[in-house]
């Protein structure tokens, strides 16, 4: 993913669907153009520092 569209995500009230590794999570905060804070969806007590080039967004098929 490219910084300007985590940014973006971020930002909007709306909710998407962004996966790191094959798991869905959330993104919890932006540090720089690099990286970023997530956490698994389920679980709001593990947080991860990781790369938003590894950050995916999921289109879901309706």
């Amino acid at each position: 993913m490219e910084f300007q569209r985590a940014r973006e995500i971020v930002a909007s009230p709306l909710e998407y669907e962004v996966s790191y590794n094959g798991v869905s999570v959330w993104i919890d905060k932006l540090h720089d153009e690099k990286t970023a804070t997530v956490h698994l969806r389920r679980s709001l007590e593990e947080r991860s520092e990781v790369d938003i080039s590894e950050l995916k967004e999921e289109y879901l098929v309706h």
